[in-house]
């Protein structure tokens, strides 16, 4: 099973997701501290919808029932060197402070991925998220709230 980590005692507030977790490795190596956190277990096939970012957790209720939101792209170059350049800056920040990390490695090669994506290779507007577009061409797909 997977897990989305929202923030503790903001049931029915948007905007509340905090990470994702694909395994319970993943989510035990998060730097975390579990009892802030409200962490609901979902599915593989709805983790792999919000990790592609094809769809977005808005929510959870009282019930532990999450609501999610589909979710659409059009992006042009600029937008999507934006989203590329902050997602580096993020993943830098957790290259820089965690260097004995257990996913130190994965997150590397993923920052090295993207310093070596090509955006004037791209077709715009990409109609889809960039998780999906790696994800698409069989590459590493990660997405921002899987960062440690």
């Amino acid at each position: 099973m997977a897990y989305l980590i929202f923030l503790k005692d903001k049931n029915n507030i948007e905007g509340t997701i905090y990470r994702i977790a694909e395994t319970q490795n993943d989510l035990d190596n998060l730097n975390i501290i579990r009892i802030d956190y409200k962490i609901i277990e979902i599915s593989n096939d709805d983790f792999n919808l919000v990790r592609i970012n094809n769809k977005e957790a808005l929510k959870y209720n009282d019930n532990n029932e999450v609501i999610f939101n589909n979710l659409q792209y059009a992006f042009n170059e600029l937008p999507l060197k934006n989203y590329v350049e902050n997602f580096k800056i993020k993943i830098k920040n957790f290259l820089d402070n965690n260097s004995n990390h257990l996913f130190f490695n994965k997150w590397n090669d993923y920052y090295t991925q993207l310093n070596n994506l090509n955006l004037k290779s791209i077709t715009y507007p990409l109609n889809k998220s960039l998780e999906q577009y790696f994800y698409d061409l069989n590459q590493i797909s990660l997405n921002p709230l899987q960062l440690p």
